[in-house]
């Protein structure tokens, strides 16, 4: 029997100051979807929390009822049931690029990061079949393009190492949906705008001329705090700046329950005056 799996992605922050690029994903067993909804509902409405959960509308007023929603998503990680992966690019790494490239790189992204983030290969261990859908957060293009995408993505399962591991994404598989009807979605939303605003410098320093950071902006950074020392149970010492390493082999990359990828692509070079250190601040 194939066992099926529930791919989740959204975007954030294509440009940003110091890193770009943000895609992330949550995998979990498709059997699990419902109860898993049902849960974060529960919590959302507990926390009277009725309206979609995103990060820019984390406030000073909701940081408590985010930090909260924020500790039931990575109860449901610790446990195994749901896996986070998170992918970016730094702009000190500058790519050579085609037209084709430019004009294509937001499903040239989707497309290395579904590949290659959640170690998909490894995910039917010794033997079996397994499959996943793909739910994608309002895509910011025309119909052709998602078509395109969805046959390119889609012959990934023609190609020779998920071929050989039983594994597949059928056409009709992968498509888009609004975050607003799925709570997984959301959390996702939370997660990659806490790592996008934290490593982009977002919320951790004052907006000048202000010498001072807004309540916002605390708020947020109490959010992401609440993240990272979740991360931190799973993984001490975490880096969310750099790919998360693979100190058991390669299928860490599927059997991590939270990893980062950064993202260099194979035609750049470096540009140190794109760095946090080049900017005068911390690394």
């Amino acid at each position: 029997m194939t066992k099926r799996y529930i791919i989740y992605c959204d975007e954030s922050d294509s440009k940003g100051a110091f890193f770009s690029h943000f895609y992330g994903g949550v995998i979990i067993e498709a059997s699990k979807q419902q109860q898993i909804e049902r849960e974060l509902q529960a919590v959302k409405d507990e926390l009277n929390l009725y309206n979609e959960l995103k990060w820019q509308r984390v406030t000073e007023p909701y940081k408590v009822k985010y930090i909260a929603f924020i500790n039931a998503v990575f109860d449901i990680v610790a446990r195994g049931d749901m896996k986070i992966r998170v992918m970016f690019t730094q702009n000190q790494n500058v790519p050579l690029l085609s037209d084709y490239q430019i004009g294509n790189d937001y499903f040239l992204l989707y497309h290395q990061f579904i590949k290659h983030a959640f170690g998909l290969r490894y995910c039917t261990g010794n033997g079996g079949e397994a499959a996943a859908a793909v739910l994608l957060d309002e895509v910011p293009h025309n119909q052709e393009k998602l078509r395109q995408f969805r046959k390119y993505l889609s012959s990934l399962s023609d190609f020779p190492i998920w071929e050989n591991a039983g594994f597949s994404i059928a056409y009709e598989d992968i498509a888009e949906v609004n975050s607003k009807d799925h709570n997984i979605m959301q959390a996702l939303d939370v997660v990659l705008g806490a790592m996008q605003s934290r490593l982009n410098e977002k919320h951790t320093r004052p907006i000048p001329p202000n010498k001072r950071r807004t309540k916002r902006a605390r708020a947020k950074e109490a959010v992401y705090k609440t993240v990272k020392d979740r991360i931190f149970e799973l993984y001490p010492n975490f880096n969310i700046g750099i790919s998360t390493g693979t100190p058991n082999g390669l299928n860490d990359r599927w059997l991590h329950p939270y990893r980062h990828w950064l993202f260099v692509p194979t035609n750049s070079h470096v540009d140190g005056s794109r760095t946090k250190k080049a900017a005068g601040l911390r690394k």
